[in-house]
């Protein structure tokens, strides 16, 4: 677990590992004391950042702020401003928060692990993607099934009946191995703890009725049910960001604050 101190100059949290105050820019020397060649700002207009990271939970300190001041901010273990040194599960440089024409935005850095986003809406899944409800991992599989092989005697496979079956979800445990495979012929799947199609009775972060799962008009649709802990979509690409949105990467939790 990470330690932390106040900056004197600004009272803001600042950990341990950091040589400089996010809030202020007042630097620190490698044995952790303020030094005396401290940078402010002239006032708070000044930043150009306006935005903040509140750590939810993770492997840091509950609670610590990061003040997104500049122009980009890498977030990972060892490289950047935003370290979660303890996470074994961040990459170095993990992800990237970063402004563009005055909007927030976050890029993956190519992770092991990939970053997440708590969806608000319907969001699209393509084959590969990944996603997370509670402490559970999915990866969403299209399938196209092809006619049934058949022999140079006319003689056929024996397999089970071939439905339309479109996608099917693979639960992946540590490692990325595969467990469950879930699909039915309706090409909807519901996720929760009780009374759906698949179950995590278990993992008490996973709401009742969680999540759906479906295929309609040519695409695969992932829509989070009210769930009291919503549910994360892997991003692909530049993803902006907006106020109250929540962020997963490692083990790391964080929401984001945008000042308006």
């Amino acid at each position: 677990m990470s330690s932390s101190r106040l900056c004197n100059n600004c009272k803001a949290v600042v950990p341990e590992e950091h040589f400089y105050c996010g809030r202020c820019g007042a630097s620190f020397g490698s044995e952790g004391r303020e030094q005396a060649n401290e940078t402010l700002f002239f006032g708070a207009m000044q930043a150009p950042g306006r935005a903040k990271l509140i750590l939810i939970s993770g492997e840091g300190l509950e609670g610590l702020s990061y003040h997104l001041n500049s122009t980009e901010h890498v977030a990972g273990r060892e490289t950047g401003v935003i370290l979660f040194p303890d996470d074994e599960y961040l990459d170095d440089e993990h992800a990237t928060f970063f402004y563009r024409a005055n909007e927030l935005y976050l890029r993956d850095e190519e992770s092991l692990n990939g970053t997440f986003i708590r969806i608000d809406e319907p969001r699209t899944l393509s084959d590969g993607d990944e996603f997370m409800v509670g402490q559970q991992r999915l990866r969403l599989e299209m399938l196209n099934l092809q006619s049934e092989y058949i022999t140079a005697d006319d003689t056929h496979s024996y397999t089970s009946p071939n439905e339309n079956y479109k996608f099917r979800l693979v639960h992946l445990l540590e490692g990325r191995k595969p467990a469950g495979a879930y699909c039915n012929a309706d090409n909807s799947l519901t996720i929760g703890r009780e009374g759906t199609d698949v179950l995590f009775a278990d993992d008490r972060h996973v709401s009742r009725e969680h999540a759906k799962v479906e295929y309609k008009d040519g695409e695969v649709v992932l829509t989070d049910l009210d769930s009291k802990n919503g549910t994360f979509a892997i991003i692909d690409g530049d993803e902006a960001l907006e106020h109250g949105d929540y962020v997963f990467m490692g083990s790391e939790l964080v929401r984001i604050e945008i000042n308006v």
